[in-house]
């Protein structure tokens, strides 16, 4: 749970008086219990023609669960207008729970996996896997996953490395658009150096940002090179506090303490929405993700007012961010 004392002195009258009018009548609406008829807005894909959902689905969300919920999960996403879903590999069972799933849906989405592999043969043997288990002949984007190390980069992009591998693939039509996430500036900025990437994947929220200093120099490198910007996240607040491990944690499937009231919620998505960026995938928990996608739905993300920006920084000088810039 986030931290619940970063508006102390502040009563619910107090705070409800600084939200933005747009977004409590959405809210409102919410909680009247009507589902939003609306679909998800979309965005361009950084500078390509098609179009994203600005929710996207992160894999995780199916990870454990049955295949009759998986595509419960699945097939409502679509049906509420999510058309880009990610996953990878090292998400446990998520792949074989989503192939199946999205299978009804593949032609109308935006289907992005990754690699951990930094070599060609690891590359290329992996991804021949996620095409079977996803039950599809191509990924609409590839990714080099997690890179934390320039040593990471240089074993990629090495004589036999793992781009190799992708942009082989690319070529025989198997993969679109080739992106990579990272959770590192500096080997962020290290693999924007050596390639024309299409996307990057990278951590994006308002602790990091404001209070850890973590994210512009990428999100400005990367808008100016018009890449496709998709947000990680965004719904985090802070290191894990509560000292629980495992399936005794409320929200198992994060690392993180992550927001989860309505409120709090929809300041963080906005801040990230709006930094901008061209999509924002929610925790893997499908409560959590339900909630961002109603909220999106509901034309409740709208740009911050000056008193919620005052919120927002309140909220991130709060917490201990996942992520922060060295000094």
């Amino acid at each position: 749970m986030e931290r619940r004392e970063f508006l102390t002195g502040l009563s619910a009258a107090g705070v409800l008086s600084m939200l933005d009018p747009a977004y409590l009548a959405a809210r409102e609406a919410l909680r009247s219990g009507v589902p939003p008829a609306q679909p998800v807005p979309r965005r361009p894909f950084g500078r390509a023609t098609e179009t994203l959902s600005l929710i996207g689905f992160g894999g995780i969300v199916v990870k454990d669960v049955t295949p009759a919920e998986a595509a419960r999960y699945v097939g409502e996403a679509f049906e509420r207008g999510v058309t880009y879903y990610d996953v990878a590999p090292t998400y446990g069972n998520a792949q074989e729970r989503l192939g199946p799933a999205l299978k009804p849906y593949r032609t109308s989405c935006f289907l992005a996996c990754k690699t951990t592999e930094r070599d060609a043969a690891g590359a290329k043997r992996e991804m021949e896997e996620s095409l079977r288990l996803l039950q599809t002949d191509h990924f609409d984007l590839y990714q080099l996953h997690a890179i934390t190390t320039v040593a990471d980069v240089d074993r990629a992009f090495a004589p036999g490395g793992a781009m190799e591998a992708i942009l082989e693939a690319k070529k025989a039509g198997k993969v679109r658009y080739v992106g990579f996430s990272a959770h590192s500036e500096e080997a962020a900025h290290a693999a924007l150096d050596r390639y024309d990437f299409d996307s990057i994947l990278f951590p994006l929220s308002a602790p990091t940002w404001i209070k850890g200093r973590f994210g512009p120099s990428i999100h400005r490198r990367a808008t100016e090179a018009r890449r496709a910007v998709l947000a990680l996240k965004a719904m985090a607040y802070q290191k894990r506090s509560d000292g629980a491990s495992g399936e005794a944690r409320r929200w198992n499937k994060t690392w993180y303490d992550p927001l989860d009231a309505m409120d709090r919620v929809s300041l963080a998505l906005r801040f990230t929405a709006h930094l901008p960026v061209h999509a924002l995938i929610p925790p893997g928990h499908w409560e959590l993700f339900d909630m961002a996608v109603s909220l999106a739905q509901s034309n409740a993300l709208t740009p911050l007012n000056d008193r919620e920006r005052q919120m927002v920084e309140a909220m991130a000088q709060a917490s201990e961010p996942l992520f922060a810039t060295r000094a």
